[in-house]
């Protein structure tokens, strides 16, 4: 159990999504043929999604997001965060990722700037553990965490991968949230669970089978291992609803207590599993799939600030969120007070 302080909790919240919407039909106009399953209303792409474009870096998509927030809150970033927590599924320098480019863009110098390159679709979630930790430990005042999603208009948007059925349902963008010792809202604990024998089952690939970094021909992509497609979806299917049900239980709350779920949005499978193994109704299980596809780790924040800016979250709720990384060999959720 993470012991937190007694009042942390997000203080607001933010996102970006880059350039103008990318609809289903532009893919069906440009090629993309769709089988009568694929075509189906749990398997259909999503409607609509946004891609990055060449130039465009993690951090200026950070900036986007944090900026306008930190302006609504009418907070000073250069005097109030003292920590910077960021998760960038395809980082821009492999050597520095992107926490200093973003403190640097932001005008910030936090003490502590943590480049978290795990957690994947769970990160979310993950981060607000390590900064209410972090916070717990040394004091901080406040804590920015930001996750990106950049693949969609890198990678999946490329000639050779840009029909394949992972690439077709990813989207861009960034969430990001501001956590203070004394928010309105108030972090009431993380639940995280590593399976690491997953952890090779996806990976970067490339049809000649060199290493990303090795010279050579043939698109870079994402591909997951066949041969455990099963035992993939199994875990996927499994670990959110069980991670969800440990946290309430180590928290002392009902699953039916949950006001307001909030998970990572890979498709329409996932999310109906998910809160049909929970009985959780739909309207309490925040969907933003056809909005903006699948963002990865980006989702929970994206969706969590769409959610607080439309008034779905109202004062005294419990929100929940959860989701699961890679091949399953992470998952994690929280919850929080409203």
């Amino acid at each position: 159990m993470t012991v937190l302080p007694s009042a942390v909790g997000i203080a607001g919240t933010g996102s970006h999504l880059p350039h103008e919407p990318i609809g289903v039909e532009t893919y069906l106009a440009a090629g993309l043929e769709l089988s009568p399953m694929d075509n189906g209303p749990l398997l259909r792409p999503p409607q609509w999604r946004h891609h990055v474009k060449p130039g465009d870096r993690a951090a200026e998509l950070i900036e986007r997001a944090a900026l306008p927030m930190f302006e609504r809150l009418g907070v000073d970033p250069a005097a109030e965060v003292d920590l910077l927590l960021t998760n960038v599924l395809l980082p821009d320098d492999l050597f520095t990722g992107c926490g200093a480019d973003t403190a640097d863009r932001l005008g910030i110098t936090p003490e502590s700037i943590i480049d978290l390159h795990n957690g994947g679709c769970a990160s979310f979630p993950y981060m607000l553990k390590i900064a209410a930790g972090l916070m717990a430990a040394h004091g901080a005042r406040g804590a920015l965490i930001a996750n990106v999603q950049n693949t969609a208009g890198q990678i999946f948007a490329q000639p050779g991968n840009r029909f394949k059925q992972h690439s077709v349902v990813a989207g861009d963008g960034c969430g990001v949230a501001y956590l203070t010792a004394d928010a309105s809202s108030r972090l009431l604990g993380v639940r995280t669970r590593n399976t690491p024998a997953t952890a090779r089952d996806v990976g970067m690939a490339t049809e000649d089978g060199r290493h990303y970094w090795e010279s050579g021909s043939g698109v870079l992509d994402v591909q997951f291992d066949a041969a455990k497609t099963k035992e993939t979806l199994d875990l996927g299917n499994r670990i959110v609803p069980e991670l969800v049900r440990e946290l309430a239980q180590e928290h002392g709350f009902a699953v039916e207590d949950i006001d307001v779920l909030i998970t990572n949005q890979p498709n329409r499978i996932f999310l109906r599993n998910w809160r049909t193994a929970l009985g959780i109704p739909p309207e309490r299980h925040l969907d933003t799939y056809d909005l903006y596809g699948n963002l990865y780790g980006a989702a929970a924040p994206v969706t969590l600030h769409r959610a607080l800016t439309d008034g779905r979250i109202e004062p005294g709720d419990l929100v929940v969120t959860a989701g699961f990384a890679h091949a399953g060999d992470f998952a994690a959720a929280a919850a929080l007070r409203f």
